[in-house]
């Protein structure tokens, strides 16, 4: 199947009807909480997780109950049915149940039925939460009376637990089924494949049922609707038919058009999954999900939740108020040096390219002359970076303290306010000037989903060193996998980086 032509995004100041709209960070927008269809998934996944943890708490008083029976059977004492109780899980499971709920959501165990794992998981879960126990009552001096108590209730508990949640499985399934929740599912590739495709995964028994409403390709798939010929049709597809899901066939698409396949379908809300063999690059980075009838992995957007963006930007701002207060005298010293060493003005307002594409003045202190911009034209032969930068070591440009400025990337701090003022995180793919940024190609755009940062895996990854396509994937490593720890992680490693100079000019 050949698929050249890039789908069109929407244009710039226009919102698609599902998902963000080009000028928010992914982070902050609705494209899984709350677009269209999701609030019912929402719903369904919250009453999901209270019916299983109720179940847990539930399998974990007999558990424990059914151990002290059989403790007391094993060693011949008369079993006392109320007793065992009151001395049992009713003592024990105020303490056990938060413990065994957070373990258990730690290791995936309240996650999508697709990915739920089993009663290994299970019994795994409840030798972590039993080694709590120990641990805590060992520490406290508490004085158990058998040893053998605990692993016998980490086997009965098992075995209830994974009973009780195996009759909710097959219950849930069922009621889904009859009253017509189905995941409704577009298909993308050449139609041999789909048709195989297709085929696999309406065989397939776990999780929801499917609804395969149509494909998208250059041919038709007997027995399934033909919703549109190619990638440039997709877009319209995704807002007419509005599916849960997009998978994508094993077809040999190029890397950059399933990098555009994925940030469409994302923006509308969609979720993508991948029939490997496509790129390496995205089957690596994807999560595989079971169950399915044919070996598919899900490629998801940025971040799931609102909550992490709102975590991010409490961080940044919390941050960011801090240094401004400490570092003010620093402020001071380089605001007379900058005034000593050459005439103008202490801080400059570089045009910028940030979230959705969007100009913004980026603070910093001078480091050049005053007319450095207009100098750059007859600069350009010199540029010793690759792609969409201007770089040259030796600029004529930067002043004797703006060149120290600049190695110790001090010249960067007036940044802060743009953090305090939303423009910029601390942490993210690096603002690039208006010269820099009309040079882009196509696939490098998807760096625009988030906030631009003050420093990133391009300052502690080698920085001016590195070619610009380079730069670029190690912006899509970080907005794919970003974390408040990925953000403290790199603030971290940028101070070394920093002082050993790794590639700053």
């Amino acid at each position: 199947m050949a698929i050249e032509a890039p789908p069109t995004p929407p244009a710039p100041g226009e919102t698609p009807s599902r998902g963000s709209g080009p000028g928010d960070d992914v982070r902050s927008s609705r494209v899984y909480l709350l677009s269209r269809g999701h609030w019912t998934a929402i719903v369904r996944r919250a009453a999901s997780f209270v019916s299983l943890a109720v179940l847990d708490v539930a399998g974990l008083a007999i558990g424990i109950y059914g151990a002290l029976v059989l403790r007391a059977v094993l060693l011949g004492d008369t079993v006392y049915w109320q007793l065992l109780w009151d001395t049992g899980p009713r003592q024990w499971l105020r303490f056990l149940a938060p413990i065994t709920i957070l373990v258990f959501l730690q290791v995936g165990l309240y996650g999508p039925r697709e990915r739920r794992p089993g009663a290994g998981k299970v019994l795994g879960g409840l030798v972590v939460v039993a080694l709590i126990v120990l641990s805590f009552g060992l520490g406290i001096g508490y004085h158990f009376t058998t040893s053998g108590l605990i692993p016998t209730a980490v086997g009965t508990c098992a075995i209830t637990i994974a009973l009780l949640r195996a009759a909710y499985e097959s219950a849930s399934r069922e009621i889904l089924r009859f009253v017509g929740v189905r995941r409704r599912v577009v298909l993308l590739g050449a139609g041999d494949r789909l048709a195989h495709l297709r085929d696999q995964l309406l065989a397939s028994r776990g999780g929801l049922s499917i609804d395969v409403i149509g494909s998208v390709g250059p041919s038709d798939v007997a027995g399934l609707p033909r919703l549109g010929e190619g990638i440039d049709d997709l877009g319209e597809v995704l807002e007419r038919e509005r599916p849960a899901e997009l998978i994508l066939s094993e077809a040999d698409f190029e890397e950059n058009t399933v990098l555009d396949v994925v940030h469409l379908a994302h923006r509308y809300g969609v979720k993508v999954k991948l029939a490997p063999s496509t790129t390496e690059l995205l089957v690596h980075e994807g999560e595989y999900v079971p169950g399915q009838g044919v070996p598919l992995f899900e490629l998801r957007p940025p971040v799931l939740s609102g909550v992490a963006w709102v975590t991010k930007r409490v961080f940044d701002l919390l941050v960011a108020g801090v240094l401004l207060v400490v570092l003010l005298p620093l402020w001071l010293l380089v605001a007379v040096a900058i005034k000593l060493g050459s005439r103008g003005p202490i801080l400059y307002r570089d045009r910028r390219v940030g979230v959705g594409e969007r100009e913004f003045g980026m603070l910093k202190f001078r480091t050049m002359v005053v007319d450095a911009a207009a100098r750059q034209s007859e600069l350009e032969r010199l540029n010793e970076a690759s792609g969409a930068l201007f770089k040259i070591k030796d600029d004529p440009r930067v002043t004797r303290v703006g060149a120290v400025l600049r190695r110790l990337s001090i010249d960067e701090l007036p940044q802060l306010a743009n953090v305090l003022r939303g423009e910029m995180s601390l942490v993210g793919p690096r603002p690039l000037p208006l010269r820099d940024h009309a040079m882009l190609e196509d696939w490098h755009r998807a760096r625009y989903h988030v906030l631009p940062g003050m420093t990133g895996l391009w300052q502690i990854s080698g920085r001016s060193g590195l070619e610009f396509d380079d730069l670029v994937r190690l912006d899509f490593t970080y907005i794919e996998q970003w974390s408040i720890w990925t953000d403290v992680s790199i603030i971290a490693k940028t101070i070394p980086a920093v002082i050993a100079r790794r590639g700053a000019y």
